[in-house]
């Protein structure tokens, strides 16, 4: 990996070794993970990079195992472990069209839930061992981990529905679907591209449920997803089950703030 100076002595992003050097770069908003900058290289190619703390093969693996799927990615042009530069993407928006083929991606099945290995959530770990039933899998690989960042008695409240309710509640003949993971309205551009994936193999209701967690889902999308693959009956009684993952993950990132959030769907599901 080498990182290029322009002529004037500005700094410009590291580039994984093979690619032609970088002429121009801006910075553009990037999450709390990561830097990122829209950059023109010597042969007039524009392209993202993205260093972050994290291995970046796992972003890279991710987009284009959506790209397989038919999600509409942006292609990885190169990657190594700590840099990922990925084509820059424009177009008008299409939620609508960004909806059907979310659902013609869950549509891509695996034999059972979780990954071929572990990756991350934001900056956090996030394990994804292969196992048959989905209940067992949100419960013991995407809730369990999370108890001891709550307070006693909310533990308790989560600790109890994992035993009890909870597998009742989301067995719905759940197939194994690949899944964005990571789906909020930061990680669309454009109306119309999907971008910094956690994929597995999961309830494809979970996508959906993050998306309305954070800014609710745009009615076009919902309605090109419903025409390809509506979701089953009772998605409505889920879907405050399957935000807790989400809502889990940011405790840890970002503290006491999204306790309350966590109590709610707890309240709302009567655990």
């Amino acid at each position: 990996m080498r990182r290029p100076t322009d002529a004037d002595g500005t700094g410009l992003p590291p580039l994984p070794d093979g690619l032609p050097a970088a002429v121009s770069a801006r910075p553009l908003q990037g999450g709390d993970i990561a830097q990122v900058w829209e950059v023109v290289l010597a042969d007039d190619q524009r392209v993202v990079v993205k260093t972050a703390a994290t291995d970046a093969t796992l972003e890279a693996e991710g987009l284009e195992a959506l790209r397989a799927a038919g999600a509409p990615a942006p292609r990885v042009v190169a990657v190594d472990p700590r840099v990922l530069v990925i084509e820059h993407v424009t177009g008008p928006p299409d939620l609508h069209a960004l909806g059907r083929e979310l659902a013609t991606a869950h549509q891509t099945l695996g034999e059972a839930f979780g990954w071929t290995r572990d990756n991350v959530i934001g900056s956090l770990p996030q394990a994804n061992p292969w196992t048959d039933d989905w209940p067992t899998f949100y419960a013991e690989q995407r809730l369990a981990p999370y108890l001891p960042d709550l307070p006693t008695e909310q533990a308790a409240r989560l600790s109890d529905a994992i035993e009890g309710p909870l597998p009742d509640l989301l067995d719905h003949d759940v197939p194994a679907s690949l899944v964005h993971g990571d789906l909020w309205g930061g990680n669309i551009v454009g109306g119309r591209w999907l971008i910094d994936p956690a994929v597995h193999h999961a309830d494809r209701e979970i996508d959906l449920a993050m998306l309305d967690l954070f800014g609710g889902v745009p009615r076009a999308l919902q309605t090109g997803y419903d025409e390809v693959w509506p979701c089953d009956d009772g998605w409505q009684r889920r879907r405050p089950a399957l935000q807790l993952y989400h809502l889990l993950v940011h405790v840890r990132l970002f503290g006491a703030g999204y306790l309350g959030a966590v109590s709610h769907r707890l309240d709302e599901l009567g655990w």
